[in-house]
């Protein structure tokens, strides 16, 4: 039998040599696989099993939510709903100090949650909100920080398919469960930047803006609140039982289509080519991640790198509280090199075992672990959201590093307390009767 510690310095140095090299993160984590697996069988038959694994991982009838929750975010993202989630937005965050920045919070979570993706909501939301900041007098490196770091509740407030990844790699877990879950963890993540943001505001004296009008008020609401209802059609029918997770993926495409193109008819037929064509692509991309994800969890398994992974978290400290944090640095680490969705179907097999033996509920630690990941895309020196926000707000990323510093801090305060207070996020589904 190979040495585990052995294999998985194999494993972990052709993954950062090619990384390092600039190759896709799908050809590192299948590559890295592969090497690995020649540690114990024959090159034909690790060609034949790596195939034979990315073939077979994809062979599962819950992933078809996957494409159809993409083409739902898709529709919205190109049918102009961010305008008006951000008008909708003013109307509650208008009266307070540096309200520009609360308006970009407020939006992003609205705009996360329709669209399922932190990189849509940091383009949409951030797209309007940073350069209006900029003009108002705040500080550039500010206000893109303030986007990039409310981008991701998108990946915790549902629908959102990083549950849904979760629960298929975990064995069944309660999709609802982890939705409702979900969504008080996004919440408070919104929460904790708004805090920062206040502090901020108050300390460079940045002005109230907006001021809305009665009439004016009414008829932002009325355009908005048919977009916020797709994450109340869909979540309420999940956690009710109303359709499966996979029905609610297909319904929501039917509904942002009848709302883009008959109520606000803002996408033409002529539209859904390209559409269609954006929506294969990125389903592509995250079935390829998926599919050499389990390359490696394979890979993994066969050198027996889960069990001694399991053995060295263990053998830190028999304090249930000092192994969630080691857990949850070593989450933030991986985070940091490693898109979600490879990371969930990863390490989830490997964590999940050792979070059962100190008694942590299967929801609230999916919710600790989605909740760690996205943390990951605003972290350098991989955070594909760190660097799209930076863009976005036209600064270079070290110059928005220091402005993001406190909320990293919010954020990561609001972690330890979902992590070591379970209560936090488990209240609402058990008081749904969904767990």
């Amino acid at each position: 039998m190979i040495d585990p510690i052995f294999a998985s310095c194999t494993l972990i140095a052709v993954f950062v040599v090619l990384l390092a090299m600039g190759a896709p993160i799908g050809i590192c984590i299948v590559i890295a696989s592969f090497s690995t697996m020649m540690l114990v069988l024959p090159f034909d038959i690790s060609m034949f099993a790596t195939a034979q694994k990315m073939f077979s991982s994809l062979d599962s009838f819950a992933l078809l939510a996957v494409p159809f929750f993409v083409l739902s975010g898709v529709i919205m993202n190109s049918g102009g709903i961010a305008a008006r989630l951000v008008n909708f937005a003013k109307l509650f965050t208008g009266k307070l100090p540096g309200s520009l920045s609360y308006t970009n919070i407020v939006g992003n979570m609205m705009f996360g949650a329709i669209s399922g993706s932190a990189i849509a909501a940091s383009t949409s939301i951030g797209g309007v909100m940073v350069p209006m900041s900029a003009r108002e007098g705040y500080d550039c490196g500010f206000a893109a920080a303030v986007n990039i770091a409310s981008a991701p509740t998108g990946m915790l407030i549902p629908p959102t398919t990083a549950f849904i990844l979760y629960a298929l790699a975990s064995g069944g877990t309660s999709i609802a469960a982890l939705f409702a879950g979900g969504l008080v963890a996004g919440v408070l993540w919104g929460v904790g930047c708004m805090l920062v943001t206040l502090v901020v505001a108050k300390r460079r004296n940045y002005r109230v803006f907006f001021t809305v009008q009665k009439g004016m008020a009414l008829k932002v609401a009325v355009e908005a609140i048919p977009s916020l209802l797709l994450i109340v059609i869909i979540v309420g029918g999940i956690v009710q039982g109303i359709f499966t997770a996979i029905e609610a993926s297909a319904i929501a495409v039917v509904y942002t289509l009848l709302l883009t193109m008959v109520f606000y008819r803002t996408l033409k037929i002529k539209d859904l080519p390209s559409i269609l064509l954006q929506t294969v692509v990125m389903t592509g991309v995250i079935m390829f991640l998926l599919a050499t994800s389990s390359a490696m969890s394979f890979s993994m398994s066969i050198t027996n790198i889960p069990a001694a992974l399991s053995d060295m978290i263990l053998g830190i400290s028999a304090n249930k509280l000092v192994i969630l944090l080691v857990i949850t640095v070593f989450l933030l680490i991986i985070g940091a090199f490693m898109d979600i969705g490879p990371a969930i179907l990863i390490f989830t097999p490997i964590l999940l075992p050792i979070m059962a033996k100190l008694g942590v509920d299967p929801v609230h630690f999916g919710i600790i672990m989605i909740y760690n990941l996205a943390i990951g895309t605003i972290t350098p020196p991989v955070g594909s959201g760190l660097y799209v926000g930076a863009s976005v707000g036209k600064v270079k990323v070290e110059d928005v590093i220091k402005p993001l510093l406190p909320f990293y801090g919010a954020i990561i305060g609001v972690l330890l307390l979902i992590t070591y207070i379970p209560e936090i996020t488990l209240f609402l589904p058990r008081l749904l009767g969904i767990m």
